[in-house]
């Protein structure tokens, strides 16, 4: 199943529904002014998908001044109270999945003890959670050693990994294709963007230099894995559909 974030307006992602019937990952709950008034944004995230025609839903949570690695015992209760306020809107509207970033910044934690301190949070946060999958995606992440041993550690069935190939192009020193051969066991979802390697601009497919064609071949189609597109620009996301429809990498 292929989605597209929530990064256009509306009647683009209508269009993008009605023609390619693809499904929607969610924003608004990544956004603490819509966590603030909870049932309120529930209700227009439900009008909102009943526009655009599609109950398809995976939710984005949020990850602006939040961390799950946080040493500060406020921060960390900041966290894990906006991360089960999205969780909480995902029940409502019957997500499949929720992305929450790792939180990973190589700049400001050491990688030592980093897997051992995050892992302690997901462990509390999955312990009565098992209607939702949660999938944990890489940002500044350098290597993708630590992120499969956050998913050993934590180790619950609904707990997988979000590959965002972008990310792991602009922000990292390894190669995309081992990210992906390394971590496709356990990668449920997939973040779909293009960039030249120097920043994080989310373009189409084919307007970097990412070799996505190389990278997605070692995410096939497998049961449960979604992929997102995640662009900004309506030509951008029609670059990826083109792209991907017109590939067998996994059979789209």
């Amino acid at each position: 199943m292929i989605y597209i974030s929530h990064l256009i307006p509306d009647e683009k992602m209508k269009f993008f529904v009605e023609k390619y019937g693809v499904g929607v990952e969610s924003i608004d709950f990544s956004i603490s002014d819509n966590l603030d008034q909870l049932s309120r944004s529930i209700e227009y995230c439900r009008e909102k998908l009943k526009y655009m025609g599609t109950d398809q839903l995976i939710l984005h949570g949020p990850f602006l001044d939040v961390n799950p690695c946080a040493y500060d015992s406020l921060v960390r209760e900041a966290t894990m109270t906006r991360f089960s306020q999205c969780y909480e809107a995902g029940l409502e509207l019957g997500a499949k999945k929720i992305v929450f970033h790792s939180g990973m910044n190589p700049y400001a934690y050491y990688k030592e003890g980093w897997a051992d301190h995050v892992s302690v949070f997901w462990q509390e946060f999955m312990e009565d959670r098992r209607e939702i999958e949660i999938v944990l995606e890489n940002v500044f992440d350098n290597d993708w050693e630590l992120l499969l041993d956050v998913y050993q550690r934590v180790n619950q069935p609904n707990f997988k990994l979000c590959l965002d190939i972008g990310h792991a192009h602009c922000y990292s020193t390894v190669d995309a294709r081992k990210w992906a051969e390394n971590l496709a066991p356990y990668v449920s979802h997939v973040h779909v963007h293009d960039n030249c390697g120097d920043r994080d601009s989310h373009i189409g497919l084919g307007k970097g230099n990412l070799p996505w064609k190389e990278v997605l071949k070692l995410l096939p189609q497998d049961q449960g894995r979604t992929w997102t597109i995640e662009c900004m620009k309506k030509e951008d996301v029609q670059a990826c559909l083109e792209s991907l429809y017109a590939s067998d990498f996994c059979g789209v």
